[in-house]
């Protein structure tokens, strides 16, 4: 039983949809390491955390404070805030007002 022109049509788009978007997903992580590659050849350092996942960090820190996980992420932490204060140049999007009022644990 031969398929019919609606069935084809559907499974070309469906084709090219998939590899469309997959080909773009490629693209952009691609452009996004690249930049990652060149902030740590000029600087040495990268920001590890974008500002909504360090605030997050801190409220799970300060919301757990005797977890056995809590010294090492106060650690990475203040790693990054260290980070942000030594460097130029960043990868997410750091304002320096925002940094400046960072405070370590």
């Amino acid at each position: 039983m031969p398929l019919s022109a609606d069935v084809w049509a559907m499974m070309l788009f469906v084709v090219v949809s998939f590899w469309g978007v997959a080909g773009w997903a490629l693209v952009r992580t691609m452009r996004q390491e690249d930049r990652k590659v060149e902030l740590l050849e000029s600087q040495r350092e990268l920001d590890t955390y974008s500002p909504k996942a360090l605030d997050d960090l801190r409220e799970w820190i300060e919301a757990h404070p005797d977890d056995p996980y809590a010294a090492d992420a106060r650690e990475k932490y203040n790693e990054c805030v260290e980070t942000l204060r030594t460097t130029d140049r960043h990868f997410y999007g750091w304002s320096d007002e925002r940094i400046a009022r960072l405070e370590k644990l």
